[in-house]
């Protein structure tokens, strides 16, 4: 278990400039935390260069973009990307002789799935497959990078890469069951994640969250080494999640959603993030705050937490922070307040029904029928003092995260204090008061 080591202080500006690189490994399709890092790197002049993680054909061949995608690609993220697939984990590897885990669980029924099982032979040598695979690509895209970077450069690997959950449409009933089901409807995340089918969910998280950023750092060894040669500064960063501070009955208190069982890979990935800085490699895990975006939307719930970032940026700003009050008051219902609604997130956070779950040292924790029934009635609740339900508060408050934890990121990870830090509400809150957040509210 990582640490606890919350970012306390704003970072001082880093040593990034004009004509160094931002490398973003994994694609970027929507607006979410990534966009808050190339911002920043865009004002202080830095060249962003991103990636793709390919496509797959009708018959499962992974290929590069067309120029038509490359095109569409290049426009979500405003600038060039390495056209080299860099898609990651093992489910659609064949093995053994044996069709992928993906074509294998197309012929599992939903009410067979604790009846499903792959030997860990398979599974072995599906992941070797895989893990062979993205780092053949990653060698690529590092000699692709040497002709891109001039010397001098310093060079911020971004690592983005998350989830892992197997491409089988069997899943998808049983994960609404675990992280949105209630009543008959509810399956415990326990009782799923200790299944075959979740103990597979677990390797793909692994390798998929975790391992990738290994492979990163060890396939770009090379690389790193001719540009530090060269005078220029190498840095590693990825995004984490364990857990965020924020206000709670007045008092900043540590919570996370649960079942966050992505938990057991962020952890890993903060293992190679304090391995890799132990031999001298500049490599940070920054723990975000839970946002809202289209890829959270199967953890409902995930977004209560972002309602009290309201309260700290309160706290910190006074009276500068009447406009995003009076912003987030237009969303809601005539009759509804932000009061109201800062009333309501409370009451689910400081709820006797978490304080048992909402420990640091035993994370992630699996839920219960009673804490999911009152988060999902809760986040429903929240939801429904809305308008409009395509303009949320935390939506707003989600877009105020990803700015702000990219300036903290940007900068933090030029002279990290830890391998693994927290950006939590408070740190946040004092960025968008200080000058050096000039712009996010």
């Amino acid at each position: 278990m990582t640490n606890y080591r919350p970012l306390e202080q704003l970072p001082e500006a880093a040593g990034y400039k004009n004509g160094d690189v931002l490398v973003l490994v994994g694609e970027l399709f929507g607006r979410g935390y990534a966009n808050g890092l190339i911002d920043e790197a865009r004002r202080l002049g830095m060249t962003v260069i991103g990636t793709t993680v390919g496509r797959r054909d009708g018959d499962g061949t992974l290929r590069p973009l067309t120029d038509e995608e490359l095109s569409e690609a290049q426009g979500i993220l405003g600038s060039t990307i390495i056209n080299i697939p860099l898609e990651a984990g093992f489910d659609m590897e064949p093995a053994c002789g044996l069709p992928s885990v993906s074509e294998q669980l197309k012929k599992l029924k939903t009410d067979e799935w604790q009846q499903t099982s792959f030997s860990d032979e398979f599974i072995a040598a599906a992941r070797t497959a895989g893990t062979s695979r993205f780092r053949a690509a990653l060698s690529r895209l590092a000699e692709e990078l040497e002709s891109r970077i001039q010397a001098g450069a310093n060079v911020l690997f971004a690592h983005s890469m998350a989830g892992g959950i197997p491409r089988a449409r069997v899943l998808m009933p049983l994960l609404n069951r675990v992280f949105k089901g209630t009543g008959d409807k509810f399956l415990a995340s326990a009782d799923f994640w200790g299944s075959n089918l979740g103990r597979l969910c677990d390797a793909s998280f692994n390798e998929v969250t975790a391992d990738t950023f290994r492979y990163l750092i060890e396939e770009t060894s090379s690389l790193r080494n001719r540009i530090q040669g060269n005078g220029g500064q190498v840095r590693y960063a990825a995004y984490g999640y364990h857990g965020t501070s924020v206000l709670v009955g007045g008092d900043y208190r540590w919570q996370s959603y649960t079942p966050y069982v992505q938990g057991w890979a962020k952890m890993r990935l903060e293992d190679i993030a304090a391995e890799f800085t132990s031999r001298g490699t500049i490599a940070t895990v920054f723990n975000c705050p839970e946002i809202l975006t289209n890829s959270s939307a199967l953890f409902l719930g995930v977004e209560i937490s972002l309602y009290p970032l309201l309260t700290a940026i309160r706290r910190e700003a006074g009276a500068a922070a009447d406009r995003l009050f009076s912003t987030c008051q237009e969303m809601l219902k005539e009759g509804e307040t932000v009061q109201g609604m800062l009333k309501r997130a409370d009451a689910y956070l400081s709820s006797p029904l978490l304080s048992s779950l909402v420990a640091y040292d035993s994370w992630p924790q699996h839920n219960t029928r009673e804490q999911a029934e009152l988060m999902l009635a809760s986040s429903a609740d929240l939801m429904g003092m809305h308008a409009d339900q395509k303009r949320l508060v935390c939506a707003e408050l989600s877009r105020i995260v990803f700015l702000s934890t990219g300036r903290l990121m940007l900068h933090g990870s030029w002279a990290p204090a830890a391998p693994a830090l927290w950006l939590n509400h408070d740190i946040i809150a004092r960025l968008v008061t200080d000058p050096r957040g000039a712009g996010i509210l």
